[in-house]
């Protein structure tokens, strides 16, 4: 859970723009991407072997 309090004449918007970072640090909406559908054990490896993939191509890149 994300908890922002008030500083002494902070605006709203100022307010507002804090708690979105905080919530984007947290992971928050990553997990709750993740949690909107039921992946099967297959489909996670999936993602898994497709997240590795890429990971080893960005590598790849990087040496060059």
């Amino acid at each position: 859970m994300v908890v922002v309090k008030a500083k002494p004449g902070e605006s709203a918007e100022r307010l507002i723009s804090r708690f979105r970072k905080r919530v984007i640090q947290s992971g928050l909406l990553l997990e709750l991407r993740e949690r909107e559908r039921h992946k099967t054990g297959s489909e996670r490896r999936k993602e898994k072997l497709y997240r590795v993939r890429y990971l080893r191509e960005l590598d790849k890149k990087r040496v060059i």
